[in-house]
Formats: C-alpha cells, sequence, structure tokens
C-alpha cells in the first residue's frame, strides 16, 4: 500500500477523492491522507500565480512535494462563466474569499441578473508528484452546464448550489454525492489520474 498526501484541509474535498478510490476498488492500494498531517497548514505559503488550473496545481505539487518528500496528490479548480469572459476562473477560491460561498454566489448572481447566456462549467487539474522517482503526472477534465438564477440546495460545497450539470435539472448542490461524484469534474480528473497511476504501475 502506497500513502498518497492530497494538497488539501477541506473534508469534502478529502471524502470527495476517497469515494473515488473506493468506485475504482483501490481503496487496497492506496491510503489517503492530507497533507497537513505531516505539516501545519500556517506553515507554508504557495502563491498560485499560474494563468491556468493546470499551472497551479503543478505549482502546488512542487512545493508541497519538496516540503514533506512524499508523493502527493494537488489539484487547483474552479466555475468559469462564459459570459463573464471565465470569471472568476482562477481566481474561483480567492474571489471574496473573506466571505462565505453564499454571500459570493449571491454576487455572481448580481452580475448576471440581466444575462441570458448562462453557459458555465468547472474545471479540475489534478496533478500526482513523486518527488523520489520525479514522475509528475497532471491531467484536466470539465463538467459543463449552466448557472442557475438562484441558489438551490445544500449538498456539495464551494460554488455547487448554483451551478446545474448538462443533462440534469437540478444543481450539483441538489444532487445526491454518489450522482455528482459520477459526473463532476473533480471525480473526472482524479478517476482519469488514477486510472494512469495504475496502467502505468505507479501504484
Amino acid at each position: 500500500m502506497i500513502d498518497i498526501y492530497l494538497g488539501t484541509s477541506n473534508k469534502e474535498k478529502i471524502k470527495e477523492v476517497d469515494k473515488i478510490l473506493e468506485k475504482l476498488n483501490i481503496k487496497h492500494k492506496v491510503k489517503l491522507r492530507s497533507i497537513f498531517d505531516k505539516i501545519e497548514s500556517k506553515s507554508i505559503y504557495i502563491e498560485e500565480n499560474g494563468e491556468t488550473f493546470l499551472e497551479n496545481s503543478v505549482i502546488k505539487a512542487w512545493k508541497y512535494g519538496k516540503v514533506i518528500n512524499k508523493c502527493v496528490i494537488t489539484d487547483d479548480s474552479g466555475l468559469n462563466i462564459v459570459a463573464l469572459d471565465n470569471f472568476p476562473g482562477v481566481h474561483s477560491s480567492r474571489f471574496m474569499s473573506n466571505s462565505p460561498y453564499e454571500v459570493r454566489m449571491k454576487a455572481i448572481l448580481a452580475m448576471m441578473k440581466d444575462l441570458e447566456d448562462r453557459r458555465a462549467y468547472f474545471a479540475c487539474a489534478a496533478t500526482y508528484y513523486d518527488i523520489e522517482n520525479n514522475i509528475l503526472v497532471s491531467i484536466e477534465e470539465r463538467v459543463y452546464g449552466t448557472i442557475a438564477y438562484e441558489i438551490r440546495g445544500s449538498n456539495g460545497f464551494g460554488y455547487d448550489p448554483f451551478f446545474i450539470p448538462d443533462g440534469y435539472n437540478q444543481t450539483f448542490g441538489e444532487l445526491p454525492p454518489e450522482v455528482k461524484n459520477e459526473i463532476s469534474h473533480r471525480a473526472k480528473a482524479f478517476s482519469r489520474l488514477f486510472n494512469h497511476l495504475l496502467e502505468s504501475s505507479l501504484i
């Protein structure tokens, strides 16, 4: 069994990735841990100054890998709204970062109040970095949909309650977690990443 450290302290994100391991039937191969089991979150600062999700994911993987000298997986993800020039994009987590997501979503809905074009997509770039063997693998996936006219549902986290994935009438905040874990950007990216690691005999 290999220990892989996930570069997040977000318990909901850890649960989501753990469910992906379960679905792929590889929990006996991988022990998923939070990188903050090894370090204090305040002891490390990472400037996510990449212009893409992929760049930011790699920046975090390199930094965390060097700090703990273990295999790490990081991701960078965010919401892109077509009519707002893909805002908030790579700034999704930093947009109004001192406010809860409900306040952030209300601010975005106010920006969109006169917009008919509600198209949007979530993107997730996931990166595996094995510093000992100098192996780095990055994968990006997206899920397309639209922005609802109001916040709906309490499942998930982040911007989930106002994003309606294509093919559904419910937001990610309304859909059961098992459905979201089948179709989300993070589920797609991490599933592809773990499958690649399996096929390459890296885990």
